[in-house]
């Protein structure tokens, strides 16, 4: 499986590793063109404005629709699930076009700034019974999710962070920085499976 990773900003190389660790093939996409033969694309963590603005130059928007909405597998973290977000809750930019791909509604740095960053343990039952440990770095949360969108994971106060609709998985969490590929191996699955 050839797997692509949006390398316009953020977390991209970290995504990279995991995916070729798990033994399958990674490639930087920066280009509507590169998206050509993948199986599928994570759109990793990094600063939300400006990924969508990059995407936007590049001419990205509409490939990426055109594909997500067809079938082809997604993964967003923390801003690639900002990215995938139908709404933003509380975005200081009236001109923040997300991919509107998820019907969920997502609050941008949720848990505070850079210096609230956290880990904790997260019960994945989508994966097994061990829990996760998962990264969160000014990271959103989930307000509310659709009917068709399956909450993969909470926080103990019940703040969904993790999501999956169809094709297409979302963290609130950075789970290629945990030293556990168990989310990137369900995201392979799911790619696999299409």
């Amino acid at each position: 499986m050839k797997i692509g990773v949006l390398a316009l900003q953020g977390a991209f190389i970290e995504h990279m590793s995991v995916i070729r660790q798990l033994g399958e093939e990674a490639v930087p996409v920066r280009l509507p063109r590169e998206l050509d033969g993948l199986g599928g694309l994570i759109i990793p963590g990094g600063e939300s404005t400006s990924i969508l603005h990059l995407m936007r130059s590049y001419n990205l928007i509409e490939p990426l629709r055109k594909v997500a909405r067809s079938g082809f597998p997604v993964l967003g973290t923390c801003a690639g699930m900002i990215c995938l977000a139908k709404e933003v809750s509380n975005s200081d930019s009236s001109n923040l076009e997300t991919l509107a791909l998820m019907d969920v509604k997502v609050r941008r740095n949720a848990f505070g700034r850079q210096v609230d960053s956290f880990e904790t343990e997260l019960l994945v039952p989508a994966l097994d019974d061990e829990p996760f440990a998962a990264v969160f770095i000014r990271a959103p949360v989930i307000e509310e999710a659709g009917p068709q969108v399956e909450v993969l994971s909470s926080l103990p106060e019940g703040a969904a962070v993790a999501v999956r609709q169809g094709n297409l998985v979302a963290t609130a969490f950075h789970p290629e920085l945990s030293n556990d590929s168990r989310f990137h191996s369900y995201f392979l699955k799911i790619v696999a499976s299409k």
